[in-house]
C-alpha cells in the first residue's frame, strides 16, 4: 500500500493504455507485411556483413504528422526503389518520436491531433497502422527507438532502428537496443563526439536484463542476447561536418580500437548540412563520391526528404497545414530526392556490379 504524501506528487492521472497485444490484436500483422519486413532485415544484415554490394539508403520525412501525406511519399518512393533496386536498397524514414531540446512537439504517437491532446493510445493506433499500410505495400520502415515501451507495439513493422544523438549514452537505450530484432544505428552525439555512440555499439552488442514491459502490458525483467548488428552514423556536429575523408577515417579507426564492424552510415541531414536541406545533395555526392573510389566501410546514407521542400510551424488552425512539407526539421522536396538518388545509383552503378562480381 502506498503512502500518499511520499508518492506521485507530481503526477495529475494515470489513464488507461491499451497493452501491445490489444494494439496488436486490433491491427494484426499481415503475411504480405511480415514479408516485407523480414526481407528488409536481412538485407540490411546481409549489406553489414558484405554479402549485398549496394549501399542502404534511409529516406523520408524528418517525422510523420500526416498520415495521408506519408502514405503519398511511401508510394512515390515504392516507385523509385524499383527503380533503383539494382545499385541502392531504398528504405523508408518513419519517424514518430521527435526527442526535444526543451520543448515542441514530441511526435505524432503523443501528440496524433497536433492539439495538446496527447492521445497516445490513438497516436500508437494511427502510427501502427500507417507501418502496416507501408509495408504492406513492399517498402521497408526505418524508425527512431526514443520510447523503451514503444518497441513493443510496433516493433515487428521495423526494418532498421537508430538511437538518436542524445540518447546514445543511455543505459536504457543501449539495453534496449540489445534486444530490438533489427539492425540498429547508433548517431554520434550532438557535439559531434563519436565516443559515445561506439560505446553504445559495443554495449548493446552484449546481453542485458533490464526492467520492461511485456507485450500483455505487465511489468517484467527483460532479458537479451545482444545485437550483433549494431554500427556507427555519422551525423555532424559542435559545427562541424563529419562526412569528408578524415572523419570517415578516424571512425574507422575508432571501431577498430573497440574491435567493432567497420560500418558506418552518414546522415546527409543535421550538422553534416548545418541544418540546411538544399546541402544534402552534396554531401551526399562526396559520400558517394568515396564509395566510388574505393572506401568500404560507408555502408548506408540517410536524407530527410518530403514532397515538398522546407518547413512549417504548426499553425493554431490546422486547415492552414501546407500538404507534404514538414512540421519538424526541414526536408528537399521529392524531386530533388528523386533527382539525387537516381544520379547516385547511376554513379555508382559499375561499382555495385565489381563488388558483386567479386
Amino acid at each position: 500500500m502506498t503512502h500518499p504524501s511520499t508518492e506521485n506528487l507530481n503526477v495529475v492521472s494515470f489513464d488507461h493504455m491499451p497493452s501491445p497485444a490489444e494494439i496488436k490484436a486490433g491491427l494484426p500483422l499481415s503475411d504480405a507485411a511480415a514479408q516485407t519486413v523480414l526481407n528488409g532485415r536481412r538485407t540490411i544484415t546481409r549489406i553489414l556483413d558484405r554479402l549485398d554490394p549496394r549501399p542502404v539508403v534511409i529516406v523520408g520525412p524528418c517525422s510523420i504528422h500526416d498520415p495521408v501525406a506519408g502514405l503519398d511519399y511511401a508510394r512515390r518512393l515504392r516507385e523509385l526503389a524499383d527503380e533503383l533496386s539494382d545499385t541502392l536498397y531504398i528504405v523508408m524514414r518513419v519517424y514518430f518520436e521527435k526527442p526535444r531540446t526543451s520543448t515542441g512537439w514530441k511526435g505524432f504517437i503523443n501528440d496524433p491531433y497536433m492539439d495538446d491532446s496527447f492521445r497516445i493510445d490513438e497516436g500508437m493506433q494511427r502510427g501502427r497502422r500507417f507501418l502496416l499500410d507501408v509495408a504492406e505495400m513492399g517498402l521497408p520502415a526505418a524508425t527512431e527507438a526514443l520510447d523503451p515501451i514503444a518497441p513493443q507495439y510496433y516493433g515487428d513493422l521495423v526494418s532498421w532502428t537508430a538511437i538518436g544523438a542524445r540518447t546514445a549514452e543511455s543505459q536504457t537505450h543501449r539495453e534496449m537496443a540489445s534486444g530490438l530484432s533489427t539492425p540498429v544505428g547508433f548517431k554520434n552525439g550532438t557535439d559531434g563526439s563519436l565516443e559515445a555512440a561506439v560505446n553504445g555499439v559495443l554495449s548493446a552488442s552484449h546481453p542485458h536484463s533490464f526492467l520492461g514491459l511485456s507485450e500483455q502490458g505487465e511489468s517484467a525483467i527483460i532479458r537479451t542476447r545482444g545485437n550483433k548488428y549494431g554500427h556507427l552514423v555519422l551525423r555532424g556536429g559542435g559545427g562541424r561536418p563529419n562526412y569528408d575523408t578524415v572523419s570517415i577515417s578516424l571512425a574507422e579507426q575508432a571501431l577498430a580500437k573497440a574491435k567493432l564492424p567497420q560500418n558506418i552510415f552518414v546522415d546527409c541531414s543535421h550538422g553534416n548540412s548545418w541544418k540546411k536541406p538544399e546541402l544534402q545533395p552534396l554531401v551526399m555526392r562526396d559520400v558517394v563520391g568515396q564509395i566510388r573510389d574505393g572506401n568500404r566501410s560507408i555502408v548506408g546514407v540517410m536524407i530527410e526528404s518530403f514532397i515538398e521542400a522546407g518547413n512549417q510551424s504548426i499553425p493554431e488552425d490546422l486547415s492552414q497545414l501546407r500538404y507534404g512539407c514538414s512540421v519538424t526539421d526541414a526536408c528537399i522536396s521529392w524531386d530533388t530526392t528523386a533527382a539525387m538518388l537516381r544520379d547516385s545509383a547511376r554513379i555508382l552503378s559499375d561499382v555495385v556490379l565489381q563488388r558483386a562480381a567479386a
